[in-house]
Parts: structure tokens; sequence; C-alpha cells
């Protein structure tokens, strides 16, 4: 049976619960942000002892499902102030699960030192790791496989975590032992930092799947579910052929591709640093390089990619969209060789690409590089790994970089850099910037679906009308998808199969026993978003943090010459002012 393991980092103590009856039919996002909510002053300082950490697998995370390898990752959030949930691929949800840990609690900070949490099926411990203090990711990766075997998964941080950049982020290994799997946004790295804790080593034996209390059920939906995946063309097609990237070219020709700090809808190198590209390199190289990836056991969708370099040697993994336009189009490079090597080190140092990028973007608006400057852009994150006043502004993301420079054309919400949709080209992308609990966040409720693939239905991007109910929609059901440990890449498929979400209730009852509804289901995703606002409601925020900055209100984007003019009548409207 599944319990909770918590570790107050203020004693070095660790204790084992049950999990109380209220969470049994909670996981990833949906208890993360339950625990965070119930036991998380909201006006607490986010790298102060009275915050906690916490690491949940999803529901269906450890079992056969396809797919359903994400671990989420719960705080109050040093970048923004509100809660904050990030979600991550990799092996070690899975391992977590395999070693019946429903949780992973972590709170106190400790008074000195640097510590890792080993977890095994038959041992857990704190153990001193000052001889990790500093280590980048892929170096620590490197000597806790030397030590414990190949078979680990790691959790951990780099230096940006533990100088407690707001930008900092927690890495996840894949099934090569490459740290470059994030549960990247809100600075979640630099709570884990505060806490005093490097890394956690999951140590869960040979690989096998939790025992689903109606076994021949659970494996008819899972086999249908499958099916459902691999037949439609986006998670079955596209994403396994050029990956995540495949979206560069799409979003490029849709005028929504932010470019240089978003001061336009298209980059004139988008196809040099597109999925198609990438698949062209890897072809080309060979070596190490590799597309239709896996970053964890039993994944069909296989989006990510191993990039090599020019000796076929393995110079990032993965590279994906976001990342290609945060650090190529945002910052007006387009060489993939230059966006892999930035990529690198952004996982080396610990660093969430997104905000990576946009706070490159703005540092540019402010003249420190010129766009279009590979190497200047990396002597700018290599001054985050010396600790430089410069480097330590950079990794507190682009809400602070923006006002140390004095830039006002800063693309933030509640303080985290927007993703890669321009909210002008794509509003509904936009109401969702605006109303996520989480700020700026596409995966919160990703209407690019619907406004530029035409997934779902289709709701014009350029258009007011609809994008509200479009946006509250994805908001309830992704707040659910979080909770069950599936990849949010499987929503493609459900918005389009209506056998899709029953085949995910009936994994979800026969694994457990459960008799849930769909509508249960989309009912706890409502439940998860409840417990988010409730907490900013207390932690100060309201229905005016909920807006857009100033200039895309005005500014019009090329080159559809558009605004952001979705009402803020129709913002609050998503969840109720």
């Amino acid at each position: 049976m599944a319990r909770i393991l918590r570790i107050d980092m203020s004693k070095l103590t660790i204790r084992w619960e049950d999990v109380p009856a209220k969470y049994e039919v909670l996981g990833g996002r949906g208890l993360t942000s339950k625990i965070v909510a119930e036991e998380v002053p909201p006006t607490c300082n986010p790298l102060g002892e009275f915050n906690k950490l916490v690491f949940a697998p999803g529901l269906l995370t450890g079992t056969n499902a396809p797919s359903s390898g994400r671990l989420s990752v719960g705080s109050k959030s040093p970048l923004t102030g509100t809660i904050k949930e990030a979600n991550a691929g990799g092996v070690s949800a899975q391992k977590l699960a395999n070693c019946g840990i429903k949780a992973i609690v972590v709170e106190g900070k400790a008074d000195r030192g640097c510590y890792a949490l080993y977890v095994s099926k038959d041992k857990t411990e704190l153990i001193a790791a000052d001889n990790c203090k500093g280590l980048g990711t892929y170096e620590l990766n490197k000597q806790l496989r030397s030590s414990y075997g190949d078979r680990i998964g790691v959790i951990c941080i780099g230096p940006a975590g533990e100088m407690m950049g707001s930008n900092a982020g927690i890495s996840t290994s894949d099934q090569e032992g490459h740290p470059g799997r994030y549960a990247g946004r809100g600075g979640l790295g630099a709570v884990m930092g505060s806490k005093g804790l490097k890394a956690i080593i999951i140590d869960s034996g040979k690989p096998s799947h939790l025992k689903a209390k109606n076994a021949e059920a659970f494996k008819t939906a899972a086999r249908k579910f499958t099916e459902v995946l691999r037949k439609h063309p986006v998670t079955g097609q596209a994403l396994p052929a050029y990956g995540t990237a495949v979206l560069v070219n799409i979003l490029n020709e849709a005028g929504g591709l932010p470019t240089r700090n978003f001061s336009s809808g298209r980059f004139e190198a988008a196809a040099s640093i597109s999925g198609e590209k990438i698949a062209e390199r890897v072809k080309e190289r060979g070596g190490k390089g590799k597309v239709g990836h896996s970053c964890h056991a039993g994944c069909v969708i296989k989006c990510s990619n191993i990039y090599p370099g020019p000796d076929g040697n393995v110079l990032c993994a993965p590279i994906e969209y976001e990342t290609v336009w945060s650090l190529g189009a945002n910052c007006g490079i387009g060489e993939l060789d230059f966006v892999a090597r930035l990529n690198y080190i952004c996982n080396d140092l610990g660093l969430d690409t997104i905000e990576a990028g946009v706070t490159l973007g703005v540092a540019m608006e402010a003249g420190i590089v010129p766009f279009g400057d590979g190497d200047g852009a990396i002597r700018l994150l290599e001054e985050v790994g010396q600790g430089t006043p410069l480097g330590r502004v950079i990794a507190q993301g682009a809400a602070v970089t923006g006002k140390v420079f004095g830039v006002t054309r800063v693309p933030v919400v509640k303080g985290q850099g927007m993703p890669a949709y321009d909210p002008r080209a794509v509003k509904g992308i936009g109401v969702t910037y605006g109303t996520s609990t989480m700020g700026a966040d596409h995966t919160a409720g990703y209407s690019v679906a619907t406004n530029i693939l035409k997934v779902g239905g289709f709701v014009d991007p350029l258009v007011v009308e609809g994008q509200a109910e479009l946006s509250r929609n994805l908001q309830i059901a992704t707040a659910f998808l979080d909770s069950s440990g599936l990849c949010l890449f499987v929503a493609f498929a459900l918005l389009d199969d209506s056998e899709g979400l029953p085949a995910v209730a009936e994994m979800i009852n026969a694994q457990y026993g459960f008799a849930l509804s769909v509508e249960d289901l989309l009912s706890l995703g409502k439940e998860v978003l409840r417990d988010e606002r409730s907490f900013n409601k207390a932690a100060g925020f309201g229905p005016a943090h909920d807006r857009l900055p100033e200039f895309f209100l005005h500014e019009k984007l090329p080159p559809h010459d558009v605004v952001f003019d979705v009402s803020n009548d129709d913002l609050d409207s998503v969840h109720g002012a």
C-alpha cells in the first residue's frame, strides 16, 4: 500500500504516514495542490521554513497505462508568489510509485550543509552531500549513477537552485541518465535549494508495474487507450516523427511565434530551428542522435529526441518546442547548435529554459547583448553559473531583469515569463496566460490545440468570441490530466476521440477499485482549481492580477497587426471574479 514520506529538513528526520482517506482518489497535481493548500501558509516566504515542497506521482504512474510516467512537484512559487505545480517526465515518477510512495513532503530547512535523500523499497535515509554542492546536474547524475547503479532515478537541482534563483527548476533523469527532464516552471528548484536538499535518489530495483485491483479490466482499458493515441495524427504521427518542435513552422505560419521579445509573430529563420530540421540533423549526423525517443518506459507517443553534435555525440537531450522558441526565435537566434548549447547550459545549471529564454529576450531588449548573438547569450547564461551579480539577476527571471534594466516590454503574468505563443495572435492562450492559477502557463489550458491545430473543434485564434469558455474547459480538463500522471499530450487524442476519456476512467477504476465516471474526473479537475484559487486569494491575488502586460493591449503584432482585446469581463468570467 502506498504511503506518504515526510522529510523534516530542520530536524533531519524521516517519517512515514498512511494516506488519509480524503487523499485516496488524488494523485499528481491534485495531491500536491491539496497538501500545499492545506499545510502551507499562503503569505509565507517561499524560501522560508514554512513553505513545503511536495513530489507526487500521478494516479496512473507506475502502472502499465501508456504515457503515464509524469511527476508533479508542488509548492508556493518564489517566482509568482502563487501556488505552483510543475510537471516532469523521465523515470523518477515511476520509480517513486514502485517504491510505494504516494507523495514526498519536504518541510523545514536545514541550518547548514547539503543533503541527498536516498529512497528504495527497503530503505530511506538522508545523506550528507556537501561533496555534491555546486555540481551541475550532468556531473551530479554521472557521480550518483556511478555510486548507485544505472537503474536509479535522480531528482536534483543545479547551481541555480542552490543560489535560490527564482528561475531554478528541478531536474529528473531519463532512461539514458540525461538530466534534461524538468519540473521547470515557477522556481521550485529554489525552494528545494532553500531546504538544503540537493538530490533525491530513487532505487526501486527491477522495473515492475503496480498491481491492479482488476487486472483484466485494466489491460482491456489500457489497450483501448493505446489505440486511441496511436491512431490520432498528432500523437501517432506528428509528435513521434518530429517531436514537439513540429509546432515551430505551424506557429510561424499562423503568425503566433513570438520573435525578438514578442515584437513580431514570425521569425525569418523558423525553418532552421524546426522539428523537421532537428530530424534532418539527426539523420545527417547519425551517432547517438535520435528522434521518436521515449523519456520513460511505456510512452507510446515518443515525442522526445537526442540531438547530436557534428561528431555524432550527444549535444543535448531533448530539444523541445518551447526551448527552440525561447532560446531561438525569441532571441533572434536561428542556428540549432547554438540553441542546443544554450539548452545544455540551462539543464546543467538547473534553469527553466522558457524563463531563461524570455529573460535573455528582455536582456537583449535592454541592449546587454544584441538579438541574434548566440555567443553573447551563452556568456550571459555562463554568468549564472559563475554567480556574478549579472548572473544572479538573470537567474531571477524576466520580471526582475526587466526591473533592473528599466525595460517596460516584459512579457510576464504574475511574474512568470510567457511561453511560445503570442497571445495577440492566439487569443485563447492569452486567456489562459491571464487566468491560470500559476502565471503565464501554456500547459494550464492549451487552447493552441483548438485555436491553431483544430483539435477538439475550432475557435478562430484572432477573434474574441469563445476564448474564455475554451480556456475554462481546457483548464478543468488539464487539472485532472495533471493529477492522472498521463502526459499532457494525450489531450490531443482525448479531445477528438470519444473513447479516450472513458478509457482513462476505466483504467483508474480498474487500478484502484473505484467507480468514477467521466464527470467525476472533470469534477476532480474543478476541485484542483478551487484549491489553487483559494490559496492564491489568501495570498493576496485577485482579478486585477489576471491581466496581461499593457503592451499586448496596444502594440499591434505583425503580420496580422492585432492586439490582445479580450475584455476584463471575459477574463473574470473564466473562474468567476
